[in-house]
């Protein structure tokens, strides 16, 4: 026989989780962080590409700057930003290369557009900005050395 105390219920053990609602709930929350975040995080993008188009235009202009100083003017529009890599035929003062690494390209991943102005006393340098079109606002616009 059996006795009447040892027949005792069982309670099923509780299980360690979450319930539906705290996942919904957790969820939520991510997702409005997400909401706050995401657009201050994407605009940093756009300043930082800017950012990097200035400082690489202005790492140019310096090259430009010193091959004037060796060569007695700025290249012309045929010889290019290539110049202050590679040395041409006709240059016998040349004393480059004025760059470590070639011409890199702006941010978006298009060469930069050099002009020299009349005279040959002094250049124009610009990256075209994100939609690659003359003008242009907020990352859109154009980033120009003078």
């Amino acid at each position: 026989m059996i006795a009447a105390g040892s027949l005792q219920r069982h309670q099923p053990a509780r299980v360690a989780g979450f319930t539906l609602l705290e996942l919904l709930v957790v969820m939520v929350i991510i997702g409005l962080l997400a909401a706050y975040v995401g657009p201050r995080y994407f605009s940093q993008i756009g300043k930082t590409e800017r950012g990097t188009a200035k400082a690489q235009i202005e790492g140019l202009a310096r090259a430009l700057d010193a091959f004037r100083l060796d060569v007695g003017r700025y290249p012309s529009a045929e010889q290019g930003l290539n110049v202050l890599v590679t040395r041409p035929a006709d240059e016998p003062k040349w004393a480059g290369p004025y760059l470590q690494k070639n011409v890199p390209n702006d941010p978006w991943d298009r060469p930069y557009v050099y002009r020299p102005m009349s005279g040959a006393d002094d250049f124009e340098l610009l990256s075209l900005g994100k939609d690659g079109q003359v003008g242009g606002e907020g990352d859109a616009a154009d980033v120009s050395y003078r």
